[in-house]
């Protein structure tokens, strides 16, 4: 079974990434869409991470299969922080909160988007800020964890002509 899980991981995160490095791509470019690709995966709104990640992927010219790659692996992690970024910004502009649930917002979206839309847009507004704030501190640590990683694995590469 560790070895099926670690052949899907090589499979699906470190072959792209060697790939992308083989291609030429730089340690410090994956490094940056990693960063991203997490940050805006985590994006408190559903269904807008891939138009938000083909946006700034355009606009920072990183590499999109990795921002993407990234984006998806975040999806559970969206799903567990989008009342959690509603919560904090809700917090900071000191509104009261609101009672809801994640399949009770499903639900009305579902039922009626445009109602939802109005019922709900003020929180995702704040949930948004919320996001926002944590983006500017989440960005820069990602960054630096993911560097050292991508020069190894690149030092790796370039030492061995198997990978």
């Amino acid at each position: 079974m560790a070895l099926n899980q670690q052949s899907r991981f090589y499979r699906w995160v470190i072959r792209p990434i060697v790939n992308q490095l083989k291609q030429g791509t730089s340690p410090e470019k994956l490094s940056w869409s990693i960063s991203l690709g997490v940050t805006l995966g985590i994006f408190p709104i559903m269904g807008s991470t891939t138009i938000v990640c083909l946006i700034f992927g355009h606009l920072l010219k990183l590499n999109q299969p990795i921002l993407h790659l990234f984006k998806t692996f975040t999806y559970p992690l969206q799903l567990a922080l989008i009342l959690v970024y509603i919560r904090l910004g809700q917090m900071l502009n000191g509104v009261p909160l609101i009672k809801f649930s994640i399949p009770q917002l499903l639900t009305r979206f579902r039922d009626d988007p445009a109602q939802f839309a109005s019922d709900f847009g003020l929180a995702a507004l704040h949930g948004i800020e919320a996001w926002a704030i944590s983006a500017i501190f989440l960005i820069p640590a990602l960054y630096f964890i993911s560097l050292p990683i991508m020069k190894n694995l690149l030092e790796k590469i370039t030492n061995k002509r198997n990978w």
